[in-house]
């Protein structure tokens, strides 16, 4: 039996989508239906990656887990990471195919199509009910011709469509009625439902605009969400970071550089939401002073990026930082930028064939050959540095990059490195003889408790403040998620949205 399939869809970016469509996973899934998340082609920066290597948006990994699944490519074939000159990288069915721009991109809209038909086919035929995201807005009229994310998927999955639109920017009232009114006829008809989201106050409030809404359009209102606030999905896209909102003061203060390509930026949540702890994006030299830790995330253009730290004045920074003892941490692109040159004769990466890095880790990167993307453990090895604390304790991770990294004297952080469940003779990263610098390929090592925990523990002996008893101990996902489906199942009216798909 084919699965039905349900889609939600935006009035805006950052509407919503992925949260609902989330919560709608562990609600239909708890309910004890075989459920899977969808997304044909999604823009971010973002990615997981799945058992078998395959690279993914972030969200739809998420979705997954909330569904209690492993995610698979075929929840986003097509995944579009931007690049510096108006390009991006495409990655289809987990395999980046290369670098192009819109015009190229959109001369294979014909074999994109098909793509995504496989994969939906595919999940339809193993689950019983598949949640489609869309991707920006349907009323993107200027895109409608080469829509391969909005109502096409619907029309191709034969799907109701619910319609999520943002109270907290306001104007929701217009952009749902400008939403529908720009919509061809047959995909207006297939609006089922509005749902307004990230409400603060007393619902009522909404009642005679809601009416009116529905009244002006025929489409019913079928929930009010609350502003349920951060730290229920990972972070997707630089949207997510123009809401980032540290606190005013904390026990420990981390900067975290803010590159113009960042990517993967979700490895700073977990650090992020423990109690006492203050993460703050910097964009200059200004941010340094303070600071108990300075974190280099990811990059999707390392040598684009490691070009603007050196036009602000960072290099510099970053470097007197380290000598005035403040310990740093790079990641993946970061890492790379941590060695001392980068070489890309091939043009892998950009059109500079070499690039002078930060020279703070004696390693030497070279861009060639195919992206590695691979689920990851490792064991912290006894000269980890800043986090020699959890030295012999076993953390998974995630990689996504491309580059060979070359490690001279330094000693690896992490070793015993397993691979697709194979252990492999490739130990990952490098720390410096002082142990302040360390660079790792490994994405979401700080989502584990006992290095997170280690990493704090250390930094707030270093400061000399008493570590929070409370650290490592965030709440493991599928309790997550069961308080978003419970916050959200509570707002909706759910029995008129299974209704929709025949439940």
């Amino acid at each position: 039996m084919t699965a039905r399939c349900l889609m939600v869809q935006g009035t805006t970016s950052g509407a919503g989508k992925s949260l609902l469509t989330a919560a709608l996973c562990r609600l239909f899934a708890r309910a004890g239906l075989r459920v899977a998340p969808f997304k044909a082609q999604n823009m971010a920066l973002n990615a997981a990656v799945t058992a078998d290597g395959g690279e993914i948006g972030r969200a739809q990994a998420a979705q997954a887990e909330a569904a209690g699944i492993e995610p698979t490519v075929d929840m986003n074939p097509i995944l579009l990471k931007p690049e510096p000159g108006g390009r991006s990288q495409v990655v289809v069915r987990g395999v980046a195919l290369g670098s192009m721009t819109f015009d190229e991109y959109r001369a294979r809209r014909t074999r994109w199509q098909a793509v995504i038909a496989d994969s939906l086919a595919r999940l339809r035929a193993a689950h019983d009910l598949v949640l489609i995201e869309g991707a920006g807005s349907p009323a993107e009229i200027n895109l409608a011709a080469d829509d391969l994310a909005n109502m096409a998927v619907a029309r191709l999955a034969g799907a109701p469509v619910l319609l999520v639109g943002d109270v907290d920017r306001g104007g929701v009232f217009a952009a749902f009625v400008g939403t529908l009114a720009l919509l061809a006829p047959e995909d207006r008809a297939r609006v089922a439902g509005l749902v307004v989201n990230k409400f603060r106050g007393d619902p009522l409030i909404l009642r005679p605009g809601l009416e009116a809404v529905a009244a002006r359009t025929g489409v019913p209102v079928l929930g009010v969400v609350p502003w349920l606030g951060r730290g229920f999905l990972p972070a997707e896209d630089s949207l997510d970071l123009e809401d980032w909102a540290p606190p005013a003061d904390g026990r420990l203060d981390i900067a975290a550089v803010r590159l113009p390509h960042i990517a993967n930026f979700d490895d700073l949540e977990p650090l992020a939401a423990e109690p006492g702890v203050r993460v703050r994006l910097i964009g200059g030299p200004a941010g340094l002073p303070g600071a108990d830790l300075v974190l280099l995330p990811g990059s999707k253009s390392t040598v684009a990026d490691l070009t603007w730290l050196r036009s602000r004045g960072l290099d510099r920074a970053l470097r007197e930082a380290v000598g005035e003892g403040t310990p740093l941490i790079g990641v993946c692109g970061g890492y790379q930028m941590l060695g001392r040159a980068l070489h890309d004769p091939d043009g892998v990466e950009s059109a500079v064939p070499s690039a002078a890095g930060l020279g703070l880790l004696p390693v030497v990167t070279w861009f060639a050959g195919r992206k590695r993307t691979a689920r990851v453990r490792a064991r912290v090895s006894a000269g980890a540095g800043c986090l020699g604390g959890a030295a012999g304790a076993e953390v998974q991770g995630y990689e996504i990059h491309v580059g060979r990294t070359a490690v001279g004297s330094a000693r690896p952080p992490f070793v015993d490195v397993e691979r697709h469940g194979r252990r492999v003779e490739d130990p990952d990263g490098a720390v410096s003889a002082d142990g302040r610098v360390l660079g790792t390929y490994l994405h979401g090592i700080f989502a584990d408790p006992a290095l997170r925990r280690a990493l704090l523990e250390w930094l707030a002996t270093r400061r000399g403040v008493p570590p929070d008893p409370r650290w490592g101990q965030i709440g493991a996902a599928s309790a997550r998620y069961d308080r978003l489906a419970d916050q959200v199942g509570a707002a909706l009216d759910i029995e008129a949205v299974a209704a929709l798909v025949g439940l």
